[in-house]
């Protein structure tokens, strides 16, 4: 083994015994040591663009890429390197943006400490190489430097073709980051909004508000599937017509309709349980929604990170607040 990996070895027996970086999304109850797959995010401290740069910023070019610095393909070497000190665990995607990086990691082998000691030394690893690279007349500071910041949250990817998708997704952050600079009010959570009685968060078109044709989508739970296909053709006959169509997509019937709106390109706005998070933007397909201007996510209620069943009042709740953006 080279010092560089005699080094990494001590690192690891030396922070054997303490604990990880505080995290900042964590599954209740799953085993982190297990046989697993996960999809990682680190960010910089301070979201300083030190990894790259983003370019056909201009559009003249079939895709959007990120030009990784110097620091930011060392970090990539990092990444590919956690095997020869964790052989449990397989690297198999590094996408680097500007300001933070979205890692997939297969955890092969039953690690003998939780993920988080992984990405912990990860990130140690990555500082040390960006103090390594200061000039002599910088020395004084460096060991107070930071490259990460505090934590990290990670996505559990179990079902099939899962891994796929998400590569690709993450191969489109690139394009996703070019669309929301130049549509920075459509992905920027505006909090306060009065509607009515109520203030609520929102992110998207919120110039869909000021439509004044406006369709509500309330299905009992106990609508059958003509029933509920009817009622399909008759909200996208609307919608056609300029109606922007609104529900909480609650009961299944909502959500077949919402998703027949959807697929139909037809603009909507979508009402939700949990709130925005200071980082929050949509995924997927809501992503090119919204970067579309034909959708609108509405929140009552702030953010949080656990999982939770949405009550019965909160359903009334909703539909309340969805018949008043609709009658307004």
């Amino acid at each position: 083994m080279d010092k560089r990996g005699e080094s990494r070895k001590r690192w690891v027996e030396e922070h054997g015994g303490k604990a990880v970086p505080s995290m900042k999304r964590r599954k209740g109850g799953h085993d982190y040591c297990g046989v697993c797959m996960y999809m990682v995010t680190i960010s910089v401290a301070g979201r300083r663009p030190l990894l790259g740069t983003l370019r056909n910023v201009d559009g003249m070019h079939e895709r959007h890429w990120v030009e990784t610095s110097t620091l930011g393909i060392e970090v990539k070497r990092q990444w590919q390197h956690l095997p020869e000190i964790f052989p449990q665990v397989e690297p198999l995607w590094l996408q680097v943006m500007p300001d933070h990086v979205h890692g997939i990691l297969y955890v092969k082998e039953r690690l003998p400490r939780p993920l988080g000691h992984v990405v912990s030394y990860f990130k140690a690893r990555c500082t040390a190489v960006m103090r390594d690279m200061l000039t002599y007349g910088e020395t004084e500071s460096r060991d107070k430097l930071v490259l990460w910041e505090t934590g990290f949250n990670d996505r559990i990817l179990r079902n099939a073709g899962q891994l796929d998708r998400w590569i690709n997704y993450l191969k489109d952050n690139p394009r996703r980051l070019w669309v929301k600079r130049h549509h920075q009010d459509w992905f920027t959570a505006r909090r306060g909004i009065t509607i009515g009685q109520w203030t609520v968060d929102i992110m998207g078109n919120r110039f869909l508000l000021d439509v004044p044709d406006k369709v509500q989508v309330q299905c009992s739970r106990h609508m059958s599937e003509d029933e509920i296909a009817v009622l399909g053709d008759h909200v996208l006959e609307r919608a056609a017509g300029g109606a922007v169509i609104v529900s909480p997509c609650i009961s299944h019937g909502e959500k077949v309709v919402m998703k027949r709106v959807f697929e139909a390109g037809f603009p909507q706005i979508v009402l939700l349980e949990n709130g925005f998070s200071p980082l929050a933007k949509p995924h997927g397909r809501q992503f090119d929604a919204c970067a579309e201007g034909r959708l609108l996510l509405v929140s009552p209620w702030e953010h949080h990170n656990e999982r939770r069943r949405i009550t019965r009042e909160q359903c009334l709740q909703l539909n309340a607040l969805a018949a008043l953006i609709a009658d307004g």
